[in-house]
């Protein structure tokens, strides 16, 4: 059997913070984790590039992890103004987020080009978070299932396993939009992926992986989507900009 599975709550800041707001948000975080303790959850902050070392000095002895918000294939080259996976391990990440639907609409990224990343990160040393999800037409057009199982078959890395890799399942429709399904449907679809990873992991292993939700999630819904059977914590966006907020987020899974 599996071990039980430890919520995660990662942060993706995305575009967003400057030097000192950004040590201020991540210390704050820190402060609350020591106050704790040892936490049910566990944390991840992913911030831009240019302020993973400054997070991670903020968070260090904390428990709290960092992330990055996307790497390269390559470990080193001339790929002007990309970052590699051995680079954020350099800086203190542990995680590294591929796939997220901004990546996949904005800079044309598929399939391949996510799963090669994610055999990047592993590569490196990191745990990938792979990030899946349908969009709007695709969900009127009853194809939520279908669109989230070939993602995930077509993206998720050689080696995967519960050691290093994290599915986050994200309806584009739903990312910044207030909008969310029902916590019937996003159940519904995170069975569905875990048992797509069961056919291609075997059970014990799939039972391991974490299904992380994203979309919307706030401090105001998250107790409801964050503890359904098959959901193992949230890839939260503009609500982990404010420390209270993301650490209630947090709370609300355990």
């Amino acid at each position: 059997m599996p071990a039980p599975r430890r919520p995660l709550i990662a942060g993706n800041w995305k575009m967003n913070g400057l030097g000192a707001e950004a040590e201020a948000l991540a210390t704050d975080l820190a402060r609350r984790t020591w106050a704790v303790g040892a936490p049910a959850f566990e944390l991840v902050l992913c911030p831009p590039f240019t302020l993973v070392a400054r997070v991670a000095a903020a968070v260090a002895g904390s428990g709290i992890a960092v992330g990055g918000q996307d790497c390269h294939t390559e470990e080193k080259g001339a790929h002007t103004g990309d970052v590699s996976a051995a680079m954020l391990a350099d800086l203190g990440c542990s995680f590294v987020i591929v796939g997220h639907s901004e990546r996949r609409a904005d800079h044309g990224e598929d399939d391949t080009l996510v799963k090669a990343k994610a055999e990047a990160a592993l590569a490196a040393g990191l745990r990938a978070i792979v990030c899946i999800g349908e969009t709007e037409a695709e969900r009127h057009g009853g194809r939520t299932l279908a669109t989230v199982a070939g993602q995930l078959d077509a993206s998720l890395p050689v080696g995967a396993g519960a050691a290093n890799t994290v599915v986050a399942y994200e309806p584009v429709w739903a990312i910044g939009s207030g909008l969310t399904p029902s916590a019937e449907e996003i159940q519904e679809v995170h069975a569905h992926i875990r048992g797509e990873l069961a056919k291609r992991l075997g059970t014990d292993e799939a039972g391991g992986i974490r299904i992380l939700y994203g979309g919307s999630v706030k401090p105001e819904n998250a107790a409801a989507l964050l503890t359904l059977a098959d959901v193992d914590g949230g890839l939260i966006g503009g609500a982990s900009l404010d420390a209270g907020g993301f650490w209630s987020i947090a709370e609300s899974c355990v």
